[in-house]
């Protein structure tokens, strides 16, 4: 019963959706109504600028990676930091405390990930940064980044619920994105640089 309500509270901490608080605090505006429309750093930095930006990065994975730590912490059960890892992705894509309309959890996939499996996510990560700087399609890299981790996790560092929570995560990484994917294939994808509200 305690794990579960570590899940349900990793949910609660998910939902709060820094993207949506700092453009409140710093313009007075709800980000999901300007530029993609998402609740993420990546609109921030178009709507806001560099440094709002970097601060939601900062404490989307951070609460990312709380979660899982809490719980590695206060229990010796496998399953349990990926699945408040895996809440704590949802609060921030359906987050409680906004109408359920957030963002799309790569932010926050990256401070689990990088928690429960460093090396294999480091290494997508940096594959991902690359695909980034070359391309500077941030929703190239974020799906390369998902897609690649749970690959690496097989390989380098498995064990199954990292494995499949890492499967889930990419999941949902792909379905959050499924415009992008279309815009991607089209040629239409907005670069990283663009012009705000772009």
């Amino acid at each position: 019963m305690v794990p579960f309500l570590f899940i349900i509270n990793s949910y609660f901490v998910g939902s709060i959706a820094f993207s949506i608080v700092i453009a409140k605090l710093f313009k007075g505006i709800d980000i999901r109504n300007h530029g993609s429309g998402n609740a993420g750093a990546t609109n921030t930095l178009r709507v806001l600028g560099l440094g709002p930006a970097i601060l939601v990065l900062v404490l989307d994975l951070l609460k990312g990676m709380a979660c899982v730590l809490v719980a590695g912490f206060f229990f010796d059960l496998p399953w349990l930091p990926i699945m408040c890892g895996l809440a704590a992705i949802i609060g921030h894509n359906w987050p409680i405390w906004f109408k359920f309309k957030g963002g799309k959890g790569i932010a926050t996939a990256i401070g689990v990930l990088t928690t429960i499996a460093f090396i294999p996510a480091l290494i997508a990560g940096i594959i991902a940064i690359l695909s980034i700087v070359i391309t500077r399609y941030v929703s190239l890299g974020s799906l390369i980044f998902t897609f690649l981790t749970p690959i690496f996790i097989l390989s380098l560092q498995f064990n199954w619920p990292n494995f499949i929570g890492t499967l889930i995560i990419c999941i949902f990484a792909f379905i959050r994105h499924r415009t992008n994917i279309v815009k991607l294939m089209n040629g239409t994808e907005n670069k990283i640089g663009s012009k705000k509200g772009a």
